[in-house]
């Protein structure tokens, strides 16, 4: 009995370890993550917003930049609520500074009046993630990307019970193709699709908050697998091209194995970095064995040289032959 007991208070702090309450729980749950995979986090839901219409913002942070996660984010809370959102101070998320975005990311978290009224969820969607999308046979844009990550976590939203009445989103691309997809989608919310919403719309500045603190910590934080990270911190800078440190960072090229996961290869200016440093590389494809098996029109399969025939009599591998092995057919 004590051991059950024990085993569930255990169960319970990894629990409570796993969730985000502020700024300080924050980069240890992204440290914890698989930075080569992308990862959703809800956070808890209020009763508010299953028992009254809400509004849910949608933006997304790191788009430009060669290195790092772009990630997405919402926030919801009831239409009666809007108070709540002006009290926490929110506005463009790239307007504020870090340390005024990472305070109402805190308080948005832990203050009563916030908890009570606000929600919110976030993917960070890997750099390995976008590469291979971008890169793959059949193209995935990063237009498609971002469109998966937002329709997925108003989908996560629906699913924990938020009652969504309208929807505010920051728009990729054209903001009319957007909206009327999302129409398509969602046909019972009101859609809004707009060009800068996080500095119209107070809900979607709040989602976009949650976006770029996440992804601040995110690189704060980050774990290379390639390397020994190095002392005293970040190395690599913003992530932004034209940042000296990025720069610098993506100056120093593994000749062979170009750059660790950190950076987003199908950027094109990590491809013309890997160009004028790296050595060039050519993979050998290997043979298709079913093609291998295929004969042309009047010839034996290739196959058939390699095989015994049926009247063969091969001869047994020494081992066996040494200590007088048989095969045993029955007993």
């Amino acid at each position: 009995m004590d051991t059950e007991i024990k085993k569930e208070t255990e169960s319970e702090s990894e629990a409570k370890q796993l969730k985000i309450e502020g700024l300080e729980t924050l980069g240890p749950y992204i440290q914890e993550q698989d930075n080569a995979k992308n990862f959703v986090y809800v956070s808890d839901i209020p009763q508010l917003c299953m028992d009254e219409p809400c509004m849910l913002g949608v933006d997304e942070a790191g788009r430009g930049p060669v290195l790092g996660p772009m990630v997405y984010g919402i926030a919801f809370c009831p239409l009666s609520k809007k108070d709540v959102l002006k009290q926490l101070g929110f506005a463009d998320s790239k307007q504020l500074t870090e340390e005024k975005r990472d305070q109402i990311f805190d308080e948005m978290n832990r203050k009563d009046y916030a908890v009570e009224a606000l929600g919110w969820a976030v993917e960070a969607i890997s750099p390995n993630v976008i590469s291979m999308s971008m890169l793959r046979r059949t193209k995935h844009s990063l237009n498609e990307v971002s469109m998966d990550s937002a329709i997925g976590l108003i989908n996560s939203a629906i699913a924990a019970g938020v009652n969504i009445a309208e929807v505010y989103v920051d728009t990729v691309g054209p903001p009319e193709k957007y909206q009327a997809k999302l129409k398509a989608i969602f046909p019972k919310f009101k859609i809004t699709v707009a060009k800068k919403a996080d500095s119209t719309y107070p809900i979607v500045s709040a989602a976009s908050i949650a976006a770029k603190v996440t992804r601040d910590h995110a690189l704060k934080v980050w774990k290379f697998r390639e390397k020994p990270n190095e002392e005293g911190g970040n190395s690599f800078g913003s992530g932004y091209p034209g940042d000296p440190v990025t720069k610098k960072f993506l100056g120093e090229v593994d000749l062979v194995f170009g750059f660790p996961r950190l950076v987003r290869f199908s950027w094109s200016t990590a491809g013309n970095a890997l160009e004028k440093k790296a050595y060039d590389m050519e993979f050998e494809e290997e043979p298709d064995p079913k093609e291998s098996q295929k004969a042309s029109y009047g010839s034996e399969k290739l196959s058939k040289y390699f095989s015994a025939s049926k009247n063969e009599n091969r001869k047994r591998n020494e081992y066996f032959r040494d200590r007088c092995l048989e095969h045993v057919m029955d007993i």
